[in-house]
């Protein structure tokens, strides 16, 4: 009725568009999403690690780096933090003291318990 018409002219009105003139629709499969950068799943992988390992041994045993052979720098591995704190009931849960405290151990000192308590002799 007339408050549709009241919002097909309130639509048309401001955005240059006139009056009967169609607006063209966009499929939702012809509009192109920006390309997402995604890690590649085998660029990670530990065999790809293992791979470079032994590269890296064999190149070193003939005097060089892998380095040198390949003109690429490669960038060393980092190891995981050595852990310096133990759940009481649960072993396998530890955490190395960097970065944001795990709930089990604030629960812990909310318990009373001292961080030197919790920690890995």
């Amino acid at each position: 009725g007339d408050v549709a018409e009241g919002r097909q002219k309130d639509i048309h009105a401001g955005n240059g568009l006139q009056k009967g003139v169609s607006c063209p629709r966009i499929h939702p499969h012809e509009i192109r999403k920006t390309p997402q950068i995604r890690s590649d799943s085998k660029r990670d992988s530990p065999d790809k690690a293992e791979a470079r390992a032994k590269l890296d041994a064999i190149a070193k045993e003939m005097g060089y780096s892998l380095a040198d052979l390949i003109g690429t720098e490669v960038k060393p591995t980092r190891t995981p933090a050595a852990a310096k704190y133990r759940h009481p009931e649960n072993p396998s849960l530890t955490w190395s003291g960097r970065g944001r405290k795990p709930l089990w151990f604030v629960a812990a000192l909310a318990a009373g318990k001292t961080p030197e308590d919790l920690a890995i002799s």
